[in-house]
């Protein structure tokens, strides 16, 4: 008799992810003779996604050759964390992953307690993967946190990028993988529940201060109530269809970029003005992007005031923008610098 279904769907999962990684380690520069087989690390906090994706790797990297480890980020925020992400440890561990680690980091306050968090969730996340030589980072985000990613987005009035959700690959050199985007969240509790691991209610996850939190339990459920079942599956759905039709327009963009430009490199607004409003943009914020503006500082209304002085230019001064940087019109040309 085979697993359990919901336990097969995430193994399954896994295996894909990790036949890629053992293709573009096999595929990539020639490995010393004496080198180990790639090592994939699971960010595990603990909690039912994150112990299905470690219980996962570590069943299926002991039929490849792959090393499988785990890491847990303790954030500090709760009384008893550091308890806490001892038995974690002691949970991936007990699975075979090796090395199985606990880091701990400070939360600072920069764009509110939930991007704090998740930005030094990622910086040891990252540290952890440069420090053990590690090929890939398994993230345990599933369909259901896709549909929350981008209903945020589209509350935040961010663009096609925001409503693309979370990539299947991101971070640098495709390191951060995420097996369980096409999978729902109550399949990865089963799968839990069928292997009887032991997992951990985040009580932050209920928490009604924090937005995604009151999404999950009352926006989502309420969108559900007026639209019917598949909301979920459909806004996933969206996700990859505004990706791919960001990709494009990214790619557009990069190649419309030296056309606007003249001998010196500067920006001419008359040519940036036959752009396509949504080409224009992007030109806009790569531009802005690499004079020293932080990417995650930026935002719609940043470029849409830059954007003004192409289309609707009536003499106004320089645009202030993060990073210290200024965008200003003169003489035909868009100005943009660090002051």
């Amino acid at each position: 008799m085979g697993p359990h279904p919901a336990v097969a769907a995430i193994r399954l999962a896994v295996r894909r992810v990790l036949h890629d990684v053992l293709t573009e380690h096999q595929t990539g520069p020639a490995p010393a003779r004496d080198a180990q087989p790639p090592l994939v690390l699971v960010a595990c906090s603990g909690g039912a996604d994150s112990m299905a994706l470690a219980s996962a790797l570590a069943f299926e990297a002991r039929k490849l050759p792959v090393r499988a480890g785990g890491i847990t980020v303790d954030h500090g925020l709760q009384n008893g964390s550091d308890t806490r992400a001892g038995e974690v440890v002691g949970r991936m561990t007990a699975l075979g992953l090796t090395p199985a680690e606990a880091v701990a980091v400070t939360v600072g306050r920069e764009g509110g307690p939930e991007a704090a968090a998740r930005d030094a969730r990622y910086a040891a996340l990252d540290a952890a993967a440069e420090r053990h030589g590690a090929a890939a980072i398994l993230l345990g985000h599933t369909r259901d946190d896709q549909a929350e990613t981008v209903l945020l987005g589209l509350a935040r009035g961010s663009g096609i990028r925001s409503l693309s959700g979370m990539a299947a690959i991101s971070g640098a050199s495709g390191r951060y993988r995420r097996p369980f985007l096409q999978l729902d969240r109550q399949t990865v509790r089963k799968a839990c529940v069928a292997q009887e691991l032991a997992v951990w209610d985040d009580p932050h996850n209920s928490d009604p201060a924090y937005t995604r939190s009151r999404l999950r339990h009352e926006g989502l459920p309420a969108l559900e109530k007026a639209l019917g079942k598949g909301v979920v599956e459909a806004l996933a759905r969206t996700a990859q269809l505004s990706r791919d039709d960001a990709d494009a327009l990214d790619t557009w963009a990069a190649d419309a970029e030296t056309s606007v430009r003249d001998e010196a490199g500067t920006l001419e607004c008359a040519k940036l003005h036959g752009l396509p409003p949504a080409v224009r943009r992007r030109v806009l914020r790569r531009a802005v992007i690499a004079e020293g503006a932080p990417a995650g500082s930026l935002f719609a209304r940043h470029i849409e005031e830059v954007d003004r002085l192409i289309t609707g230019w009536r003499g106004q001064g320089a645009i202030n923008l993060p990073g210290r940087v200024e965008a200003r019109r003169q003489g035909g040309r868009l100005v943009i610098r660090q002051g």
